[in-house]
């Protein structure tokens, strides 16, 4: 989840031609990924992380990271024409009233707000019920033709959520949501989560960070890096000067974004 100032936090929280009538075509079957098919993504690799406004395709980097509801298969196809990798973001431990399949979601499994408007954790040691709606997101990430899924607010179990949330039970979970993505031949990235690293390496293909030199935190992701894994990490409030030479010795793959994760970067 990406954290917030003290301020916008407080804020958030307060605030032609017609062809004849026929059946439709079936849809075609979605490929089975084939073992050991999917994208391994090394260190090293410079990304660009777009969550709002109007995509920018054009950034000459490997890695894409967008919405995967708010974006078309036109749109990823056309990112792989350029050469790109394509990231699938998704929400995965928390509801968001704005996604469009919200209304699936029974409301015991939600939770207190994460401090992001229309956001609530959710009650991720309901596997039964969060399993098939989790699936069907992955399934769309597939048919979108992403090469991988950032699931996020994986680390629920250390906030206020609502829910007697232990360290058990989001291992449990973050381990599901890997292997419905692996399942799906996608690789999929551990975001934040820094407690549960050496639990988690072997499931995660990459990690997602952010603000890791702001917390003095990035020497706990070498793990990832150590295993021949990316590191996706941004800064918001520290200039590259400030954390790039670390980061860059560790091998991470490092940015500095604004909050609400536009077009524009600052790279190392």
């Amino acid at each position: 989840m990406r954290r917030l100032p003290p301020l916008l936090a407080l804020l958030l929280l307060v605030a032609g031609c017609t062809a004849p009538p026929g059946p439709a075509p079936a849809p075609e079957p979605t490929p089975k990924p084939v073992p050991g098919e999917r994208w391994r993504p090394a260190p090293g690799l410079a990304w660009q992380w777009q969550l709002s406004g109007r995509l920018d395709p054009s950034v000459d980097v490997p890695v894409y990271d967008i919405d995967g509801f708010d974006h078309p298969a036109a749109t990823v196809a056309d990112l792989h024409r350029r050469g790109r990798k394509v990231i699938c973001y998704l929400s995965t431990g928390a509801w968001e009233d704005f996604r469009p399949d919200a209304a699936k979601f029974p409301k015991p499994l939600l939770g207190k707000g994460n401090g992001w408007r229309g956001e609530r954790w959710l009650d991720i040691r309901r596997t039964d019920l969060l399993g098939p709606l989790m699936a069907a997101r992955l399934d769309m990430c597939r048919a979108k033709g992403f090469d991988a899924v950032e699931p996020d607010n994986m680390d629920g179990y250390r906030n206020a959520t609502g829910f007697p949330l232990t360290a058990a039970d989001q291992l449990r979970y973050n381990r599901l949501i890997a292997r419905l993505a692996h399942e799906r031949g996608l690789a999929v990235g551990l975001k934040n989560d820094l407690d549960q690293i050496p639990e988690l390496l072997a499931d995660f293909d990459f990690a997602v960070n952010e603000q890791c030199a702001e917390y003095a935190e990035c020497e706990r992701l070498a793990p990832f890096v150590k295993a021949g894994k990316a590191v996706f990490h941004v800064e918001y409030e520290r200039e590259p000067r400030e954390f790039c030479p670390r980061t860059r010795a560790l091998g991470l793959s490092s940015m500095r974004k604004r909050y609400e994760l536009g077009v524009w970067r600052q790279t190392c």
